[in-house]
């Protein structure tokens, strides 16, 4: 028998068929994540996803990916062979660097800083800590962290700001309201728990012990191998988020 027979008989057992298996599986790579909580199109494949999880994670692993199910936080996420997971042990594969996504230094200093501000949410609760275990914070809180802990600013101009809030968006690690808006001071983002997936906390030390102008270069390398995750290019989309975030 086939792989492709084995692959179609397995997903036949659980009543979804291989344009569908594809559909998920093309999401994966695109993206590198499918949470639950994104918008309808997500919470379905990650339904489908959560039926077939066993087919999904022997197909990536022929290629040296990992797909990791966090079943609290409801998403997969997919590693690239060689990446360094945090609290995962290493796969002894070499790092295949196209498989990396680009990752500018302004995202990597926002990403270690909101890493920095959901532990400190975590550690304080309190009405900062939803439910669903993410951390509100406000932008102004975002550009004081990165100033303070990471000697290290926002881009200058509210384009570039937006930019780098549409990049972290679509990592899916933070959640903003539909009227969110940097010049409310009192507009908040949610810091998803994603962050944990990809800023460990050997590597927010190294980043917070770093000299200033080391921090964009030296945790740029070790995020991209920490795994924003898989494909240089993550996929562009429209981002639906309902409800306010309060």
């Amino acid at each position: 028998m086939t792989l492709n027979e084995t692959l179609n008989e397995q997903l036949t057992t659980h009543g979804l068929s291989l344009e569908r298996f594809r559909e998920i599986v093309g999401r994966l790579f695109a993206a590198g994540i499918v949470i639950r909580e994104e918008d309808g199109v997500e919470q379905r494949l990650y339904d489908d996803a959560r039926r077939i999880e066993n087919c999904l994670s022997d197909y990536f692993q022929l290629g040296g990916f990992r797909l990791e199910h966090n079943l609290k936080g409801e998403f997969f996420r997919l590693y690239a062979p060689g990446a360094e997971v945090p609290g995962m042990p290493e796969d002894g594969l070499e790092p295949v660097p196209g498989l990396r996504a680009r990752l500018s230094p302004d995202f990597v200093a926002a990403a270690l800083a909101l890493r920095f501000q959901y532990q400190q949410g975590l550690s304080e609760g309190g009405n900062r800590l939803t439910d669903s275990g993410e951390v509100l914070t406000r932008f102004e809180e975002l550009s004081a962290t990165l100033q303070t802990q990471l000697k290290r600013t926002l881009p200058p101009t509210n384009i570039e700001r937006q930019r780098l809030l549409n990049d972290l968006k679509r990592h899916r690690l933070i959640r903003l309201a539909p009227n969110f808006s940097m010049d409310d001071e009192d507009a908040l983002l949610a810091i998803r728990p994603t962050i944990l997936g990809i800023i460990s906390d050997d590597m927010l030390e190294a980043a917070l012990e770093s000299e200033p102008l080391q921090v964009g270069a030296e945790a740029e390398s070790e995020a991209g191998q920490a795994s924003l995750p898989v494909v240089a290019e993550p996929m562009m989309e429209e981002e639906s988020i309902e409800g306010n975030i309060e």
